[in-house]
């Protein structure tokens, strides 16, 4: 395959027998930083409110493979919905669903096996947390939609993404509170972001094929609308952290994810694909250490 592509077929996926590895490039499981992006506000919410280490490492386990099931479930959706488009943008004409090497009724059966994880995960939570997290699947499946009618898709992913806040957080405690929703709209405006960064991988291949995004509507003047949702996520972490009754030593440990942000908004290059997934990826770490500083704030 040649050109810029996001298909990954080598490593472990190599391996795996021939009829395994569409599925596995399918659900995305070669790449599994989105994943880990769906997951890490949950452990902000464990870490801010669990009821002790054992329950927050039990909560930790469900929600990974929560997490793992349903964002590979969420790009099968994705995937169907995309696989005209996918095949006119460079990035993403390599997909399954774009080539052909997986058919739209597999692609569903394997969506239903997906959720069947999910639905496994979700039913050991409280009444509170499993109804919460139901409700995520409005979202999810009007992500793709969303990409065709606003220029603001990523907002809509950042509802989809920082869900594992609130269903964590009422899975920590058994409800929602203000330190909650705080915690929610940190996610948000974080994956408003760090969303934007990944889309401008495609931001030519969208404007041809009629896809919108914050990528194409902010353009040159990126780096502020970062500064902003940067900014926002990191006044709304002190705010949760406050409302939750966090002790001191939370404040010196959010200085190491705000770093991180920052280093983002000062060395984007919007015109070099690779660079922006470089950034992308690195969102991983700076989740890790909102939720080390959490930690901190309990100590």
């Amino acid at each position: 395959m040649t050109g810029y592509t996001d298909i990954r077929a080598t490593g472990w996926v190599a391996r795996l027998p021939d009829a395994w590895r569409p599925y596995a490039l399918l659900g995305r499981f070669d790449r599994p930083i989105g994943a880990w992006l769906l997951l890490l506000p949950g452990f902000w919410a464990f870490a801010l409110a669990a009821q002790g280490w054992g329950e927050g490492l039990r909560l930790a386990v469900l929600f990974t493979l929560g997490a793992f099931a349903m964002r590979a479930a969420g790009c099968v959706v994705n995937d169907l919905w995309d696989r005209d488009l996918d095949r006119q943008v460079e990035r993403t004409r390599g997909r399954p669903l774009a080539a052909g090497t997986v058919t739209p009724f597999q692609a569903l059966l394997f969506l239903a096996g997906l959720c069947m994880v999910g639905l496994l995960v979700l039913v050991q939570l409280p009444w509170a947390a499993i109804l919460f997290g139901a409700c995520s699947l409005v979202p999810i499946a009007l992500y793709p939609l969303a990409k065709r009618v606003t220029d603001w898709p990523q907002a809509v992913l950042g509802l989809v993404f920082s869900w594992a806040a609130p269903t964590g957080y009422a899975a920590a405690t058994g409800t929602l509170d203000a330190a909650a929703l705080a915690l929610w709209a940190a996610g948000f405006f974080w994956i408003l972001g760090y969303d934007t960064i990944y889309a401008h991988q495609d931001r030519e291949d969208d404007a041809t094929v009629g896809i919108r995004s914050t990528a194409l509507k902010f353009r040159e003047t990126t780096r502020p609308f970062l500064a902003a949702c940067y900014g926002a996520t990191l006044a709304l972490l002190v705010l949760s952290g406050w409302l939750a009754g966090l002790s001191w030593p939370f404040l010196p440990a959010l200085l190491l994810p705000a770093a991180l942000l920052a280093r983002q908004v000062l060395t984007i290059d919007i015109h070099d694909p690779a660079h922006c997934l470089v950034l992308f990826k690195s969102n991983r770490e700076v989740g890790f250490a909102i939720a080390l500083a959490f930690l901190a704030g309990r100590l």
